[in-house]
């Protein structure tokens, strides 16, 4: 069953039996439940537009391991092309959606852990990249959605793992045993922990001898005995909870991130793609930041799309669409999403091929990238608040529109343009709230900072690829120093 239908998707779910405690609460059923199901729907969407043939060029690909047509998030990247159709299909989700589709993170874990377990077998005779190799035939041929979890809490950010006053603020190995290990720690901001089949560990930051017991790697079924989850709150999370037709902004989709407590899990061998090779940690570390920021190129773009056109409709409804400062914010807001999928298709088209076959972006670019992002959408959002005016803050509730009384002076004093309706307007206004303050902003504004490495990581790793030296020995040849 190389491609899963959406409602497949969804049936698999309801098999499942997931451990998660949501605002005080056991959850039963996370399907149904109104928080979480519109972050299931944003991941449905990627099952749904793999079936549409308008779309399965950038949906699906072709396997480098079975020949056979797969969905593309499930895809080790065979090319720079790949790389490129990765970012256009991440931009058109999150044009679909206008939220975080949550699939990205699997694809950007399983591509870093397949050249790294490579490496590591040629140099020290492991097994491990037979062992993923596995994996991913089985996460191919059965469609998984995966969630890549990398962020450890950290307890005191001063200390290293070993050093922690609690060692399990890092996830580590507790016990070896000859069936397989068993790993206690939790992993925070889990995007998507409860829309997915399986999960795919690996380490925070790149580790020392002395952390060995934290260099680790392993994928389990999500819903695992000894795996808890604790959902995460989001701004006006409860208007889910209401029912209503457009106070949310966005109803039918939406993101997700929990935490996800490993308490005593046993891994087999089978499943371990790193363990105590702390050599490599650093190495997967790189290679997964790169992936992810590269993604921040596509996914959060398509969002922008939404965002920019939901500011410029606020002007058409407000009735200044014709004033050249608006204009001109709209100009600014299109020129920074541009400029952020510019660098997610030059990371791309710079890319190159791994020891193992896959291909990795430019390391350079793709920080670069990720460094855009953390500062253009929030300029983008601050231009759509801005267009958007102060009723988007202040407006009356879908259920006060609705009301015999109040309703009939919301309708007649919140008009705009009189040819648009009261009730068009203020949807509007509600989802650019939800782009830029509400759930959405979540997988927009904040995730835009912190989500695959804060601003800080990008520019550690732009001062390690710069290479100033380069640039130095230039500068000299042209000045006529010697070099």
């Amino acid at each position: 069953m190389p491609l899963m239908t959406p409602n497949a998707y969804e049936d698999s779910l309801r098999r499942m039996k997931f451990k998660v405690y949501l605002m005080g609460e056991e959850v039963e059923n996370v399907v149904d439940h109104p928080i979480i199901r519109p972050s299931m729907n944003s991941v449905k969407m990627t099952y749904a537009l793999a079936q549409d043939p308008e779309h399965e060029a950038l949906m699906t690909a072709t396997s480098s391991l079975t020949g056979g047509t797969i969905n593309r998030f499930c895809h080790l990247h065979q090319s720079t092309g790949d790389l490129v159709k990765k970012v256009k299909m991440q931009r058109l989700m999150g044009q679909r959606t206008a939220a975080c589709f949550q699939r990205c993170v699997g694809m950007d874990a399983v591509n870093a852990v397949d050249s790294v377990t490579f490496e590591m077998d040629a140099k020290l005779g492991t097994d491990y990249h037979r062992r993923f190799r596995n994996f991913m035939l089985r996460m191919q041929e059965e469609d998984w959605t995966v969630d890549g979890a990398m962020t450890d809490v950290k307890g005191d950010r001063g200390l290293g793992p070993s050093k922690q006053a609690d060692p399990d603020l890092f996830c580590r190995v507790v016990e070896r045993r000859k069936e397989g290990i068993v790993v206690r720690g939790c992993k925070a901001h889990q995007t998507g922990a409860l829309n997915s089949h399986w999960i795919l560990v690996m380490p925070t930051l790149t580790m020392t001898r002395e952390d060995a017991d934290f260099a680790l790697s392993f994928a389990a079924p999500a819903d695992a005995e000894g795996i808890v989850y604790i959902y995460g709150r989001q701004s006006c999370d409860t208007r889910k909870l209401e029912g209503g037709r457009f106070d949310m902004g966005n109803r039918e989709f939406g993101g997700h991130e929990a935490m996800m407590i490993f308490d005593d899990l046993f891994v087999p061998w089978e499943n371990v793609f790193l363990c105590g090779e702390y050599e490599f940690s650093g190495a997967l570390v790189e290679r997964f930041a790169a992936y992810h920021r590269q993604s921040y190129g596509g996914c959060k773009v398509g969002v922008g799309d939404v965002l920019i056109g939901a500011a410029a409709l606020a002007a058409d409804y407000n009735g200044a669409a014709r004033a050249s400062h608006v204009k001109d914010k709209l100009i600014e807001m299109t020129h920074l999403n541009e400029t952020l999928y510019s660098s997610g298709i030059a990371c791309s088209a710079e890319g190159h091929r791994t020891a193992s076959g896959n291909y990795l972006v430019d390391l350079l670019l793709a920080n670069v990238c990720k460094q855009n992002v953390t500062r253009f959408p929030y300029e983008i959002a601050r231009l759509a608040e801005d267009i958007a005016g102060g009723l988007m803050v202040t407006m009356p509730s879908e259920k006060d529109l609705g009301h015999p009384v109040a309703g009939r002076y919301i309708e007649k004093y919140l008009r705009g343009v009189p040819s648009v309706p009261t009730e068009h307007r203020m949807r509007i206004l509600r989802l650019i709230e939800n782009l830029t303050l509400g759930t959405a902003a979540v997988g927009y504004r904040t995730e835009s900072m912190h989500g695959a490495g804060s601003p800080q990581a990008q520019r550690i790793m732009i001062s390690r690829q710069g290479n100033l030296e380069h640039k130095k020995a230039l500068a000299k040849r042209i000045a006529g120093i010697p070099v």
